[in-house]
């Protein structure tokens, strides 16, 4: 059954439609070719029944499709909408103090209560098991023939394989039958950089008799397929841009790398800094301070350039920077769907510099990021290039300036396409909140300030810019202040200083107190939207009057561009956020994860209603671009896993608009317990997080032993249990 295009202006119309018969989504199989047919005849036999009220907070399931507890007549009473922890979606990176709030026990010796343990570093209250090879080959032997290894540093001491058949045999588990036993990279693009760790390797070897009789095993590769321009790093996968050599993070990690720009910038901020304590805080608000402070203020020593224009527009809607969730594979699939801008999970600022490969990990982009968004020619500002810009952009987090700073110009450095670098003013959990970053920069505006004008300072042709929340308590909120420094600078430093160069600013309708409790108060980013636009027709009148340099703080030739973020579901939410709020563009962040076709239906305008059969589809080019990027081996196959279970966890929470009373729908509202159109989609609606394992192996076949996965939402685990 194909996707159903439902119109936007009256969806009434498909809602009164007479049901398909749920037998012919089957008409065309998944890649997988899975037949979990069986439809309930019961849900095909029971006539419509009128649309009943809409109740606030619950998803009105038509009633054909309701699992009634016995007992229950054809209505919600009694039926409770299955709950559900938002706060393990964005930006959620470590457990805070109430994740914690369990209670310890009493010690069996003493009967006093036991103290709670808190966990260190992050995500430590999760595991997910081990997973490698029984024995590991070495790395000589990973990619070259049988006869020509490299040479090995640890000879005979080596602790790892060197006979390769063996290693095939006894070292590793048999190939995968997924996929028709062919390796989906190797497939794709005539190589795989697993070698011989591959599990799907039959496919691409051979055994070479030589004219002495002897065997060889070699890998086999097909130039046609092969890219040209391919990136000839150690780690390189095939697609993969923003890769950064080893050499580059070790010299990082040892402090080997000069970052002269941040350098000179961070002694004139010092110097400055104490200009501004001697001479402006002696009288706040002396009027003669204040002028004594402008005679012997000293211009930076490196003045922002003229950056690279940037669009956000009614036809850019933004994918938002997920922690765990906005990984490269489902990034590369919102992309394929219509995402037209995408950004980096996450990253701490420290950790880049100091040279860690998992943050760096966060920066690379796939080659699909780097094509130009979409634009309408009218209404762009002044000497926009679109064929200069590109889609992928990149968060950091910081909780001082001198790591903003440096951050921003280690990524311009060593990263070739970054569209923007994003400072996270939002995070709300403990651990970056209480260090004074994310969400603590909300009310330390003079900090951010710093930050943001320094990252401009280094950051050479790349704009900054930041996301930011309402305020950090419901009755304290900050934004409308923020954004106005955002865009013009302090009112008492202004024409001084001049404006910190923000390329645009994204609000989170919600304050750090709210987290997920509450809807998102476009409201209010409809009031910071209004001053947005008459900051940007302020800003031209600013140029007039303060000094020739201020102009080259200005971003986008004197406009900053201002998107929305929160609770988007539909084309419908989207539209409406861009026409009433006036925003120029919306971020998507929980809607993309349960949806990620939400950037189609906003191309188009209209709802869509995929089938089960078009949603597993999606599972399985996650899982193909999984392999891709994390490789097809024992350890990429798991991590392809684990993240595919992470993205299921949101996935499976869609409710399909064909079994749904009323649109549009609401990414707030909870389904109670329904049942689908057939048994593919009743399977991929289950918030059980064990079909979601078996979902995850008819794409990446079983899972080993040693895995587990607890979702972040749930207190049990799952643990694969040894046969026998």
């Amino acid at each position: 059954m194909e996707s159903q295009a439902l119109p936007a202006k009256r969806p009434e119309e498909a809602l009164n439609a007479p049901d398909q018969d749920p037998a012919s989504s089957h008409s065309e199989p998944a890649a997988k070719r899975v037949k979990l047919d069986g439809a309930s005849e019961a849900s095909q036999d029971a006539p419509p029944a009128p649309a009943r009220e809409r109740i606030k907070g619950v998803a009105m399931i038509k009633q054909e499709y309701l699992i009634l507890a016995p007992g229950q007549s054809g209505t919600l009473g009694g039926i409770e909408a299955r709950p559900i922890d938002d706060d393990a979606a964005e930006e959620r990176t470590a457990p805070d103090a109430r994740d914690m709030q369990r209670n310890p026990g009493r010690d069996d010796r003493t009967g006093k209560q036991k103290k709670q343990q808190k966990p260190k570093g992050q995500n430590k209250e999760r595991e997910f098991g081990t997973f490698s090879d029984t024995h590991r080959l070495c790395n000589a032997y990973a990619w070259t023939p049988e006869f020509s290894p490299r040479f090995c540093k640890h000879g005979d001491r080596c602790n790892a394989l060197h006979d390769l058949r063996k290693y095939l045999e006894e070292g590793r588990r048999p190939d995968l039958e997924i996929f028709g036993g062919k390796c989906p990279v190797w497939e794709t693009h005539g190589k795989c950089p697993a070698g011989w760790r591959c599990l799907f390797v039959r496919s691409h070897m051979k055994e070479v008799e030589h004219e002495d009789g002897r065997k060889e095993l070699v890998l086999v590769e097909d130039s046609s397929k092969q890219s040209a321009d391919a990136e000839e790093l150690g780690d390189a996968k095939p697609g993969v841009v923003n890769l950064v050599p080893p050499q580059v993070k070790l010299d990082l990690s040892r402090k080997r790398v000069k970052l002269e720009k941040s350098e000179q910038y961070l002694a004139w901020l010092a110097k400055d800094t104490e200009l501004v304590r001697t001479h402006y805080h002696k009288k706040l608000g002396d009027e003669d301070e204040a002028k004594d402070y402008r005679a012997t203020y000293i211009e930076p020593p490196l003045k922002p350039s003229e950056k690279r224009r940037v669009y956000f527009g009614r036809e850019t809607p933004v994918l938002a920077p997920l922690t765990t969730q906005g990984n490269l594979p489902f990034r590369r699939l919102c992309v394929e769907l219509g995402a037209q801008i995408t950004y980096s999970e996450m990253a701490l600022g420290l950790p880049i510099l100091q040279g860690q490969k998992a943050d760096w990990t966060l920066m690379r982009a796939h080659e699909s990021e780097i094509t130009p968004p979409r634009f309408t020619p009218s209404g762009l500002v002044e000497n926009y290039d679109n064929a200069k810009d590109l889609k992928f952009g990149v968060q950091i987090a910081a909780n001082a300036p001198w790591i903003a700073i440096k951050t921003t110009e280690t990524l311009t450095r060593f990263l070739p396409h970054l569209r923007i670098i994003d400072l996270n003013c939002g995070c709300p959990i403990d651990m970056v909140y209480k260090s004074g970053a994310g969400s603590g920069l909300l009310e330390a505006p003079a900090k951010l300030d710093r930050m943001i004008r320094g990252m401009n300072a280094v950051s050479g042709e790349v704009p900054i810019s930041a996301k930011i929340r309402m305020g950090v308590k419901d009755d304290r909120l900050v934004a409308q202040k923020l954004v106005e420094r955002l865009a013009l600078g302090s009112q008492d430093m202004r024409d001084t200083l001049g404006a910190p160069g923000c390329a645009a600013v994204t609000l989170h309708g919600r304050t750090r107190q709210q987290r997920y409790t509450r809807e998102a108060n476009w409201s209010y980013i409809a009031e910071c939207a209004a001053l947005i636009k008459g900051y940007n027709g302020k800003s031209d009148d600013l140029t007039d009057t303060i000094r020739q340099a201020e102009e080259n703080t200005l971003p986008n030739g004197g406009r900053m561009y201002f998107v929305g973020n929160g609770d988007c579901y539909s084309h419908v939410d989207y539209f409406n956020h861009v026409d009433n709020a006036k925003v120029d563009s919306v971020m998507i962040a929980r809607g993309a994860i349960i949806k990620p076709w939400i950037f189609e239906e906003i191309e188009k305008g209209q709802y869509l209603d995929k089938s089960a059969t078009e949603r597993l589809a999606y599972i399985e080019k996650f899982a193909r671009y999984g392999m891709e990027a994390w490789g097809s081996d024992e350890l990429g196959i798991n991590y392809t896993r684990r993240f595919m279970l992470e993205f299921l966890s949101f996935f499976t929470r869609y409710v399909p608009i064909g079994l749904l009373e009323h649109l549009p729908p609401s990414i707030n509202e909870r389904p109670p317990a329904f049942r689908g159109r057939d048994d593919l989609e009743t399977l991929l609606s289950s918030n059980n997080f064990k079909d979601w394992i078996k979902i995850s192996e008819m794409f990446l076949g079983p899972a080993p032993t040693e895995f587990k996965f607890q979702p972040k939402h749930k207190s049990n685990s799952y643990e694969i249990e040894a046969e026998g």
